[in-house]
């Protein structure tokens, strides 16, 4: 096979790919990050980490015996390579399309997925249920966790290292260091101790040191110990991980395979206790535009390859985000005690602009949205304005701090909560579906969910000046839909919606981003000759009862509209109207809700309409309301 023979082509699966020489390998890792390139120029997608980690994928899928050995993917963003040397290949242009690819790993998607994962810090714990689960079958298979720098800022992390520690069985896992530069220099020298240290004469003369240690005196032996450990420590670092029960190899140019490979078969062989391998990668590697703008290329629309110039639509109206980020601005400009709090993710949630505006106000804690709460909480309980900016699906992992020391204290922090409904490409991962149902059975929590861009800048500054209980806000992803935008914020009053058009027979009652859906559907009723009534609830709790009660009362059908699950906003309308005993009352209601199952990745349009919450949607169930209960009016007569 010549060097100008495309490797790519004879790799379908991980087995294939065990067939090559080592020295072929780089030619593969080549191939392999221009295939990358190319798909995700065709799907957009996230670019800069799977580019990072090419040449680690290869290696690891070389050495090990996948998907017998077991590769877990922190995050699951990087994953694109692995999907291609997975069988995946002749898919990898349907990425984040509908019917295609998840963007992310997925069980059901391939055998060498065993873990799904889209939200950060969870291979480790995985990775160490499968060992034990191993081990208590009596089964010889390894366990290989990739997790990057960007999530040991998350404190599960650790949580599960002290316990893979404690536990002590044969685990590896791969720290990526691509980003917050803890590792010292890599280079000859590193490599040549990463590949001493990982050896078998030193791990065995390791172990037979262990064990002479431990016929000496305990005091001997601990200072024996600790100089081994500390002496290796100075030449490669890793003393935290030593700590904390894992054997700490590295620094490794992750990219230089003939590094890589013998530093993990070396690896592949220790079965006695778990160990952390220490990579360095550079995000977007071998990409110049990725390369130079990690920020900008670590999650990009369809682009093109030569000039890197990514195909985004020019928007019709402000993002949701930007219009609460710059709206918090104008708050913290009016009162210097707001102050922003966003957990890695300071663009993605507006507070990019708020930080460079007030960077001694603005506060990145990291992927650590437990701690962003309860560090909330200790903000507004010595009387500062927080806004906790966290998107919908994430704050699902801090429930426990917004339950035990923000509702139950009472204390006022504001949460802003984007990517509210689905989120398109990125799917069930990241979809916000569940917050005002998991939100709204706290005691002292107010909920508001705004219906366009205007209402957003009113329920931000509403939020700022509200401080009598935990208030939460929710929008959507993208842009807005164009309404003309208030020179002057107001403040709403705390459970009061509003009526934005008037009907006699339908009434359509709105929570949150599918208002504009609602005013297209009373159009389509009007065409049918039906009268209808267009409601803003803006809030959920405390709901607008007497709203609820006059719609309910002159209406023969009423719908509830959300962009949630089960459980949240019509709910909270059935269980007051069936209180007041006004379900018995011949009224038609329905609940229009998300489905009850985790929808897929799709375009926006397409997930709405599989859920059933287009224009069309509500207009048919509300004219099929209607139609049953003239029928039944008719019967009766």
């Amino acid at each position: 096979m010549t060097v100008d023979t495309p490797l790519l082509d004879t790799v379908r699966t991980p087995a294939d790919l065990r067939k090559l020489e080592p020295e072929q390998l780089r030619q593969l890792s080549d191939e392999l990050r221009a295939e990358v390139i190319d798909a995700v120029s065709v799907t957009g997608g996230h670019l800069g980490s799977g580019l990072g980690v090419v040449e680690l994928t290869t290696a690891i899928h070389y050495v090990f015996d996948t998907p017998k050995d077991k590769l877990i993917w922190d995050v699951g963003h990087q994953c694109y390579p692995h999907k291609i040397l997975t069988g995946r290949r002749d898919r990898i242009r349907t990425l984040r399309q509908k019917d295609g690819l998840s963007g992310f790993t997925k069980r059901s998607e391939s055998e060498y997925d065993p873990f799904g994962a889209a939200h950060a810090a969870t291979s480790i714990s995985a990775a160490l249920g499968m060992a034990v689960a191993r081990d208590l079958k009596g089964e010889d298979n390894r366990i290989v966790a990739v997790i990057g720098d960007g999530s040991m800022s998350a404190g599960m992390a650790y949580e599960a290292m002290n316990n893979a520690g404690d536990r002590g069985k044969q685990l590896t896992v791969i720290l990526n260091d691509n980003d917050m530069s803890i590792a010292p220099p890599v280079g000859a020298m590193s490599a040549y101790l990463a590949r001493a240290a990982s050896s078998d004469s030193y791990h065995g003369f390791r172990n037979l040191a262990k064990q002479l240690a431990k016929r000496l005196p305990k005091r001997l032996h601990n200072a024996a110990a600790k100089a081994e450990e500390f002496g290796r420590g100075m030449v490669t670092g890793g003393t935290l991980f030593e700590e904390m029960g894992f054997y700490y190899v590295g620094p490794i140019d992750g990219h230089n395979l003939e590094h890589l490979i013998p530093v993990l078969e070396n690896v592949r062989e220790m079965t006695d206790g778990p160990v952390l391998v220490h990579v360095v990668t550079q995000k977007g590697k071998g990409y110049e535009f990725a390369e130079a703008s990690g920020d900008k290329y670590h999650g990009v629309a369809k682009f093109d390859v030569v000039s890197g110039k990514q195909h985004k639509a020019k928007p019709n109206a402000p993002s949701y985000t930007s219009v609460f980020g710059n709206q918090l601005i104008a708050e913290a400009k009016r009162d210097s005690k707001v102050v922003g709090i966003t957990a890695a993710m300071p663009a993605g949630t507006g507070l990019d602009k708020f930080m460079k505006e007030f960077p001694d106000r603005c506060f990145d804690v990291g992927i650590a949205e437990q701690h962003a709460v309860t560090f909330a909480g200790g903000l507004a309980a010595e009387g500062m304005v927080p806004f906790a900016a966290i998107y919908s699906t994430f704050l699902q992992r801090a429930y426990d701090s917004v339950v035990h020391d923000v509702a139950l204290q009472n204390l006022p922090v504001r949460f802003a909560l984007d990517r509210a409904g689905l989120v398109g490409a990125d799917g069930a991962t990241h979809a916000g579906a569940y917050d005002t149902a998991f939100l709204g059975c706290l005691p002292n929590m107010v909920l508001m969910a705004a219906g366009d861009e205007a209402e957003l800048v009113h329920m931000t500054h509403t939020a700022a000046a509200y401080d009598e209980h935990p208030i939460a806000f929710r929008f959507p992803r993208g842009e807005g839909i164009g309404v003309d935008m208030p020179e002057t914020p107001q403040f709403l009053e705390i459970g009061k919606g509003r009526v934005l058009k008037e009907g006699t027979s339908v009434a359509l009652l709105s929570f949150g981003g599918r208002l504009n859906e609602c005013l297209r559907a009373s159009e389509l009723l009007a065409a049918k000759g039906l009268s209808t009534t267009v409601a803003d609830a803006r809030f959920a709790k405390p709901l607008d009862e007497d709203l609820v009660r006059r719609l309910a009362a002159e209406h023969e059908v009423l719908l509830t509209v959300e962009e949630g699950s089960v459980g949240g906003f019509g709910a909270f309308v059935l269980h007051y109207l069936s209180r007041e005993g006004r379900l018995d009352s011949g009224l038609k209601i329905r609940t229009l809700t998300l489905p009850d199952r985790y929808q897929d990745q799709a375009g926006p349009r397409e997930m709405y309409e599989e859920a059933g919450l287009t224009a069309e949607h509500i207009a048919a169930c509300a004219s099929a309301l209607f139609d049953a209960e003239a029928s039944s009016a008719d019967a009766r007569a």
